[in-house]
């Protein structure tokens, strides 16, 4: 098959790195790609949400099959329009990738179908979200409606807080459209996992769980940003847990989003918090995690496109994928100043060294080849990812290479995979 890979993140580079290893990959091609990428696929310069154009690259280069990985093409459209064009793929239609690009969608689903998760309200009035908000305990969590790169919750600590961040999303100057509308949910207590489950519409194959780091720097501190690293398995979802996750939050908006008419094909990112052994839903995305994905497609033992496939012509519940049982881990490279402004261009070295380290690949994230050079084109950069037999060891062998890569305009977080190491110790 010749395939086609949307994006060209970190995600998309593991993703790829996954499927160049596919007998069925006969040529892979990603639009937009990166330096790293190009590695193992055909790079072209369509941008990844330019909708007419990866249909008509997709047409050019007779492509069997297009992975769209990305949330903001699937809310746009994109796999509506491979559809239309008659090119079988992978991802939600628009209509199903709601569950991401509305949070308000999504809870009321919840509220519908009886799915757990945190009380809320919605607003797209400030003085109404204001009065609202001097009646509520603190912490409280404010959302844009809409996509915002992973960076559109705040957690307010205290009434203050909450109102700034409310007039600061409502008025458009944060996230403009996609804070036009704002949820206000409790704060919920307890451990954030991220479970995945692929969907053709009417089955399901559950995958593995991870647990992404959000928080720009050590100790949880700092501004959300779209993910600082991830390890998995995590230790505390176990096959109870996955069990009642099925059962009580993914099963149910399978059932629901079909009686909505708009069933769900390609991956469910379920984004949960665990408390006393009881899943309650934090969101869902529409597509793979990053920087979760990284991790998981080490561990994946199993060839990746027939799953895929089978997300699109339906099949699933005769498919099984094999897991190693060895954790994979991943630290993210940011640019200094990211999640807020940063600059590109600073050159990156020492790559070649870090990826002889034992167990580790180096997933590239924003990068850019200027010749033999290596630059930083983005925020979140590189994505340090590791394997081993437990997670102290993943993690040991991630930090070496990082260690090992020379760019003094870059910084990570140094306690990736602390709840699991700490609960191990």
């Amino acid at each position: 098959m010749r395939i086609l890979v949307v994006g060209g993140g970190g995600r998309e580079h593991a993703l790829c790195w996954a499927i160049s290893a596919s007998p069925l990959c006969t040529k892979l091609f990603c639009a937009p790609g990166n330096a790293g990428i190009a590695q193992v696929a055909e790079c072209i310069d369509v941008g990844a949400e330019d909708i007419p154009g990866q249909v008509a690259l997709a047409q050019r280069l007779k492509i069997d099959f297009t992975v769209i990985a990305p949330d903001a093409p699937l809310v746009a459209g994109m796999a509506d329009a491979f559809a239309a064009a008659g090119i079988k793929h992978f991802g939600p239609s628009r209509s199903a990738a709601r569950l991401e690009g509305s949070k308000s969608f999504t809870k009321d689903l919840c509220k519908r179908y009886g799915i757990p998760t945190a009380a809320y309200e919605r607003f797209d009035d400030v003085a109404k979200a204001e009065a609202y908000l001097k009646a509520q305990k603190t912490p409280i969590v404010i959302k844009a409606d809409g996509l915002a790169a992973g960076k559109g919750v705040i957690i307010a600590e205290t009434t203050d807080q909450a109102i700034a961040a409310a007039r600061d999303m409502l008025s458009g100057n944060r996230f403009g459209a996609s804070g036009s509308s704002i949820v206000i949910e409790e704060f919920m207590q307890g451990e954030e996992v991220s479970f995945f489950v692929l969907c053709d519409g009417e089955d399901v194959l559950p995958l593995v769980a991870a647990q992404d780091h959000k928080r720009a720097f050590d100790d949880d501190k700092g501004p959300n940003t779209g993910g600082m690293g991830a390890y998995s398995p995590v230790p505390i979802f176990n096959a109870a847990l996955q069990k009642r996750t099925m059962d009580e939050i993914v099963l149910p908006t399978v059932r629901g989003m079909k009686e909505l008419g708009a069933p769900f094909k390609g991956v469910f990112y379920v984004g949960l918090m665990v408390d006393q052994g009881k899943p309650r839903l934090v969101e869902y995305n529409c597509r793979f995690g990053d920087p979760e994905t990284q991790p998981m497609m080490m561990r994946l033992k199993s060839d990746i496109v027939p799953a895929l496939i089978a997300c699109a012509d339906g099949g699933l519940a005769h498919l099984d994928l094999r897991w190693s049982d060895q954790a994979a881990l991943t630290v993210i490279l940011a640019t200094k100043g990211y999640p807020d402004a940063y600059k590109n261009g600073s050159e990156i070295r020492g790559l070649a060294e870090a990826a002889k380290v034992e167990g580790v690949e180096i997933f590239h994230a924003g990068t850019k080849a200027d010749g033999p050079r290596i630059l930083a084109n983005g925020g979140r950069v590189l994505n340090v990812t590791a394997m081993a037999p437990t997670v102290e060891e993943a993690r040991n062998r991630a930090y070496r290479a990082v260690d090992l890569i020379d760019w003094p305009e870059g910084f990570c977080r140094r306690d990736i995979a602390w709840r699991a190491v700490g609960r191990k110790s």
